[in-house]
């Protein structure tokens, strides 16, 4: 067996429980897993400061001096160990709530030391909480074989278990030493080509750099290599599927389409509309499966799009379905739809989970039947009891917040896997939506229809109530109705709701002379349809909500959205709920309310808002300022490798390299037989034995 490939439980210091709690904690299972485990940060060893220079916020830092007294405080589980640390400066705490008779038998009172780690303040006094200790003669600088330190995670559970940050760098120096070279994971051309060091030599470097000008090319190595591999998966995957798997052809433009397009088109396609149609068309007269991801900004007339895709699917005699992911959602789909098609002889009708009894039944048979064309709903569309005469398109919109095996059950719902269009409102930066979509054709609608203003985003402090109630007052006066959210957050939500509940109450005492409303996700949803509906006809002036409203609600009349707490809230989030306004001719507004006192991140997140309304510029910001993390739910889309040194943000150009590279491969390489890439294609083979299967996702 390859060393490579043993149980790290054979590894001197781990035994059977540690192994068990690496492969919870980390991930952890074999000798090259850990050299995979790379480390969170690094500090330079040779920088020594003094306890005067100490400072509340400082990242880790390294002291030198004596321990001067030793106590233990505290009884039974809030017993801890204190040191009093010295270097001449001043005095440090160190503090020890671990393995603290340990600890206490090993530090001698006049001996000099090594303090490594975070300080902070705790009642006007410094300390240090869980520092390392090393012996040191008096007086020396910091001498070690390596002057940059690496530092690994170490989550409490491994605490516990008295793992640190030393005994994991110990455990990855003791894997080095057993094995020789690497077996190189990537074609040596390419690593010549694009200037990266062999396996090995990367690895050893950033587990121990000698210096910080060793860690950029050893990052480089095993970023590019993380994303060729997640880029080339993608694209062959792609290429598969546009080979084998065929798709109906829609090739007749018929009744349905032109009666539409001539009689009930509500105002002519925007040139971005037209170019998308003429992409779809495409795809439809191929023969193959279409498989498109359509963005476009909120208002940006991607239902008429879609509703149109459908028109052409119903009159080469097909069944088309639309899945949103909520109710609210769905009824607002069938609504726009209905009226879109007033008059015309398209049947459409609603599922979802509260469609029950015989309405349920008629539906189901009239479905299965082919009686109705186009079927709204949510996740209700994919259940065994639905089954289609012949669906040929499938549509979902906000496809994020579906899983993977959802979208899949509704593809199996024909003979043929239908086509499909993915609709989202959230712009996707181009670097992710290669990563996230990189599977998908993409198809952008980057203009509003003609009478849309750009909403004018406007930031205040809640101390400038009084004159944001006075430029309400305008706006109301005027006829328009005003939307104020307050933020959701799951950890408190009975906290959010009363504080919901008290805007409600001061919004009725500011406007006596008009209508209050309130709306929150507790609500049945019969009693929210109810006041949605009263909303929108125009009888409550000021909704006062929740992010319930975020999707589903279109009232062209609301002219303005008052966000409070907006600090609370991300850039996609804002950016959807500023879509709530906006959507009719007159000018329309977003209010930001903050606190006064902001961090630098937050002020940017804010002043994004204020200065653009373009959603592709936002979404790039977004990804700058939170990472890929929870951006159009990617936790869940089930296409990532694994990433542990790349970042799809900050190495987008890399990425971009990486992309050019596996394009080639595959051009180069189509029935993966050549010797010099032999190597590649094995190590995709075994990476997919741990990812999900692609086939299973669109």
């Amino acid at each position: 067996m390859n060393v490579l490939d043993q149980d790290v439980k054979y590894l001197k210091g781990v035994g059977p429980l540690r192994a068990k709690i690496l492969g919870e904690e980390l991930k952890v299972h074999t000798c090259r897993d850990l050299l995979y485990v790379f480390p969170v940060r690094y500090l330079d060893r040779t920088t020594v400061y003094k306890v005067a220079q100490l400072q509340e916020g400082m990242s880790y830092v390294q002291l030198s001096g004596a321990i001067v007294d030793v106590e233990t405080a505290g009884e039974g589980r809030k017993q801890r160990l204190v040191a009093t640390f010295s270097d001449g400066s001043g005095f440090l705490s160190l503090v020890w709530f671990n393995s603290i008779r340990a600890i206490a038998k090993n530090l001698k009172i006049g001996a000099a030391y090594f303090i490594i780690g975070k300080p902070s303040i705790f009642n006007g006094r410094v300390s240090m909480v869980h520092p390392e200790i090393e012996d040191a003669k008096a007086g020396q600088p910091a001498e070690a074989p390596f002057p940059m330190k690496a530092y690994y995670r170490v989550t409490e559970k491994m605490k516990r278990h008295a793992f640190s940050s030393n005994f994991m760098s110990g455990l990855v120096k003791t894997v080095f030493s057993m094995t020789g070279e690497l077996t190189e994971t990537l074609p040596g051309y390419l690593l010549d080509i694009y200037s990266l060091l062999p396996l090995r030599e990367a690895l050893y470097r950033i587990h121990f750099p000698k210096s910080a000008d060793d860690l950029p090319q050893a990052l480089r190595r095993v970023k590019f290599e993380e994303l060729f591999y997640l880029q080339l998966s993608i694209l062959r995957y792609a290429k598969n599927r546009q080979q084998k798997q065929r798709g109906y052809v829609f090739r007749r433009i018929g009744d349905s389409f032109m009666d539409f397009y001539r009689n009930r088109l509500p105002f002519p396609l925007t040139q971005a509309q037209q170019r998308v149609m003429k992409e779809i068309r495409r795809d439809f007269a191929c023969g193959r499966q279409m498989n498109r991801l359509l963005q476009g900004d909120v208002g940006s007339g991607k239902t008429v799009v879609a509703l149109m895709a459908c028109l052409i699917a119903i009159d080469n005699g097909f069944q088309a379905c639309l899945m949103a992911p909520t109710e609210i959602l769905a009824e607002q789909h069938l609504q726009t739809l209905q009226q879109l098609l007033a008059g015309s002889q398209v049947s459409v009708a609603l599922l979802t989970g509260s469609v029950l009894g015989s309405r349920r039944t008629q539906i189901l048979a009239d479905v299965a039947a082919g009686r109705i064309q186009l079927l709204v709903g949510t996740h209700a569309l994919i259940e065994p009891a639905v089954r289609f005469q012949n669906l040929g398109l499938a549509i979902v919109d906000e496809q994020h917040r579906f899983g993977v095996k959802q979208r899949a059950a509704l593809w199996q719902k024909s003979t043929c896997p239908p086509h499909i269009l993915v609709m989202t409102a959230t712009p996707i930066p181009r670097t992710l939506a290669m990563t996230l979509y990189g599977d998908l054709d993409v198809s952008v609608i980057d203009e509003l229809p003609p009478g849309r203003k750009p909403i004018k985003t406007l930031h205040v402090y809640d101390s400038d109530m009084p004159r944001l109630y006075a430029g309400l007052y305008g706006q109301l006066r005027a006829g328009h109705q005003v939307y104020v959210i307050y933020p959701l957050i799951e950890e408190s939500e009975k906290m959010d709701l009363k504080d919901s509940e008290n805007g409600y109450y001061t919004y009725k005492e500011q406007f006596p002379d008009y209508q209050v409303a309130r709306l929150h996700g507790r609500m049945k949803p019969a009693e929210k349809e109810q006041i949605m509906h009263r909303f929108a006809a125009g009888e409550i002036q000021i909704l006062v909500s929740t992010t319930v409203i975020e999707v589903g609600v279109n009232v062209p009349n609301a002219t303005t959205i008052v966000i409070e707490n907006a600090e609370r809230f991300g850039l996609a989030q804002l950016h959807q709920l500023r879509g709530r306004v906006g959507r009719g001719g007159d000018e329309s507004y977003c209010v930001l309310v903050t606190r006064p006192k902001l961090s630098d991140t937050t002020r940017r997140r804010i002043q994004t808002m204020v200065d653009t309304t373009d959603g592709f510029v936002i979404a790039e910001e977004d990804l700058k300022l939170r990472g890929p993390g929870d951006l159009e739910g990617t936790a869940q889309s089930g296409m990532w490798f694994e990433l542990r040194a790349a970042n799809i943000t900050k190495d987008a150009e890399l990425m971009a390299v990486a992309r050019e590279a596996a394009a080639k491969l595959l051009e180069q390489d189509p029935h993966e037989n050549l010797a010099q890439n032999r190597v590649a294609w094995e190590q995709l083979r075994q990476q997919h034995a741990q990812m999900v299967n692609f086939s299973d996702i669109s």
